[in-house]
């Protein structure tokens, strides 16, 4: 009988540091002499996949998949968040967690949950971290477009007028709102400005953004673009998914995304990265005729790069102190 390496075992690696996300289809997640692998058969035989849970923040089960019990209890002892999906990682399938399966541990920090819930219950405390969020969201995008130079070789800067007028027009309207409506309106206003620009700068001029059926989209790469969009999102979901599970933040406390939506704290969180990363390459790789999987790695490697685990702890943890 194989020995079972136990969580003491593993190296612990910080979630806010860990570099690795998985989407995996048509294989089955097992345990095998104390490791997680993911097995895919062959004409030749079946191999086996490691899968360094150490350094893993979120695991999406796409189609075809299986997972064993004894896979998802060692998962579950070194913190993967781990997501039952459709193809390309969307959409989410119910879970134990809003959409997600998050490791069960009696013993998670609880002060960052007192501190979020001693503001959460005050309107107006609650529109002033949404407007916190926003306005990291808009450093992060020119952050990240000052600074990425694939990015820029494919004629995204943030030094450009539109985008310039884009997020300081934005600026101006998140310190004047005075409910999250006005907010909402206002952000969905910069996300309109967002896919103009992008749509440009590709030339993917038919562009429209569908969720779900895109039958209605002419263009291949309009369609692919909203495809890439929509898988790119839930990699962002994921992100912060388990950024609010490690801090011990129930998903449900939202502060933009409505209340009537379990899960909105998740896209609050997440709203910090997406418009940075995930938009730009949605429409470069529509662009280029890319492959879905060649997009999820582009979006992961740069994930990375940019450190966004990083700045969604940072962002959050910075909240709970200020407006606790």
């Amino acid at each position: 009988m194989s020995e079972l390496l136990e969580k003491s075992d593993y190296k612990e690696i910080l979630h806010s540091k860990r570099a690795n996300i998985y989407y995996l289809e048509k294989c089955r997640i097992l345990q095998k002499n104390g490791r997680v692998v993911y097995l895919t058969e062959t004409e030749k035989g079946n191999l086996y996949w490691n899968i360094p849970i150490a350094n893993t923040t979120v695991i999406l089960l796409g189609n075809g998949t299986s997972i064993t019990q004894a896979a998802v209890r060692l998962l579950c002892s070194a913190g993967v968040m781990v997501g039952f999906s459709g193809g390309g990682g969307t959409p989410l399938y119910a879970g134990t967690d809003i959409e997600w399966l998050g490791p069960q541990n009696e013993y998670r920090p609880t002060q960052y949950v007192q501190k979020w819930l001693a503001f959460w219950f005050d309107e107006k405390k609650r529109l002033c971290v949404a407007k916190e969020f926003q306005k990291r969201r808009c450093d992060f995008i020119t952050e990240v477009w000052s600074e990425d130079e694939d990015l820029q070789e494919a004629e995204f800067y943030a030094d450009d007028l539109e985008i310039e007028n884009a997020i300081d027009s934005y600026r101006k309207k998140i310190e004047t709102a005075d409910s999250v409506t006005r907010l909402l309106t206002a952000e969905a206003e910069l996300t309109r400005k967002l896919y103009s620009y992008s749509a440009k700068s590709t030339g993917i001029s038919s562009f429209v953004r569908l969720h779900g059926n895109h039958e209605a989209q002419v263009d291949s790469k309009a369609s692919d673009a909203n495809d890439f969009l929509d898988n790119g999102n839930y990699l962002a979901y994921g992100q912060a998914a388990c950024t609010l599970w490690v801090l011990g933040i129930p998903h449900g406390f939202a502060v933009m995304h409505g209340k009537t939506r379990k899960g909105a704290l998740v896209f609050d969180v997440a709203d910090l990265i997406k418009d940075a990363i995930v938009l730009p390459w949605s429409f470069i790789y529509a662009s280029e005729n890319k492959s879905a999987k060649e997009f999820r790695q582009q979006c992961l490697k740069k994930f990375t790069e940019h450190r966004t685990m990083d700045v969604l702890f940072e962002e959050v943890e910075k909240c709970c102190q200020i407006y606790s």
